[in-house]
């Protein structure tokens, strides 16, 4: 068999984690056919299928799948090291490619990173905002940012939040026609806007907890999104009653346009961190962005 020559090994690797020929062409700075091309000839070499290509999408095939976890840390490693070159010349250089949910890329991550970028205008961002648990690894990402509690174990995790408590929030006019939950079992009694993961597929059960005592509660309603923000507009334009962290509905609150229930009932939990892989040498641009994120006692 032909050996694949590493530019069409980068060129796999590019499809398979972007899922889409277009966006690996940009990223590539080539045209979708010349690359399309450049994988029918590696496929051609190897005999084998890598990718399952269909009108929406594309995917690894399982040969391409072990392709894919063979080279990937090799290449990541070679692109490690040559940012790490960057360390010779007198300011920091370099892109940090980060994975972020939106709520907390427009809240922290940019507020934090526009005075770096100042000061070091050598240094690139790239923000990938994403309401899925991204295996930051296999996307091709330096660092994600999550919860506190959805950090795996094997990641360095840094605090860049305060701690969050849940709010439960419908309108004044909501409440006007229904009376307000005392109890999370009474949820059960109200229409509620459900939030559904797209990447697990199943509908988030609120959570609450008092003294000692969880309870998760599968609620009802006319209303299903991906996205917290369209939850909120919904709860804004009166069709029931929403779960959302504190952050995401202060303002709403504080202005009286949202009223909050069953605060007893949502305790504090760990808030944003930002957390990469610990066996990960950080370049100087690197441990410049975790330094200007990381939470101030």
């Amino acid at each position: 068999m032909a050996r694949a020559n590493h530019n069409e090994l980068l060129a796999f690797l590019a499809v398979a984690r972007e899922r889409s020929f277009t966006r690996a062409a940009a990223k590539l700075g080539v045209s979708p056919s010349a690359l399309s091309h450049t994988i029918r000839g590696l496929e051609a070499r190897i005999g084998l299928r890598l990718l399952t290509r269909t009108t929406r999408s594309v995917s690894p095939t399982e040969a391409g799948q072990r392709l894919l976890d063979g080279i990937a840390p090799g290449f990541d490693e070679i692109e490690a090291a040559v940012s790490r070159l960057s360390e010779l010349r007198d300011k920091p250089a370099g892109t940090v490619r980060i994975n972020s949910g939106e709520q907390a890329a427009s809240s922290i991550l940019w507020p934090a990173l526009s005075k770096l970028l100042h000061d070091y205008p050598d240094i690139r961002v790239e923000i990938t905002s994403d309401a899925n648990l991204t295996d930051i690894v296999a996307g091709g990402f330096d660092a994600g940012v999550r919860l506190g509690e959805q950090v795996a174990k094997d990641m360095i995790a840094v605090p860049i939040g305060p701690p969050m408590r849940m709010a439960v929030v419908g309108t004044p006019a909501y409440f006007a026609r229904h009376p307000a939950p005392k109890t999370p079992q009474d949820l059960t009694a109200h229409d509620c806007i459900n939030l559904r993961f797209l990447r697990q597929g199943g509908l988030y059960a609120w959570e609450f907890e008092r003294d000692g005592r969880a309870i998760n509660v599968r609620v009802e309603g006319r209303l299903t999104f991906n996205d917290s923000r369209h939850i909120l507009q919904a709860a804004l334009d009166g069709f029931g009653l929403a779960c959302l962290p504190d952050t995401h509905v202060e303002q709403e609150v504080r202005s009286k346009r949202l009223r909050r229930v069953l605060a007893d009932w949502c305790p504090p939990f760990p808030g944003y961190h930002l957390y990469y892989p610990s066996r990960r040498q950080p370049s100087p641009a690197f441990a410049l962005v975790v330094a200007a994120l990381r939470r101030k006692a």
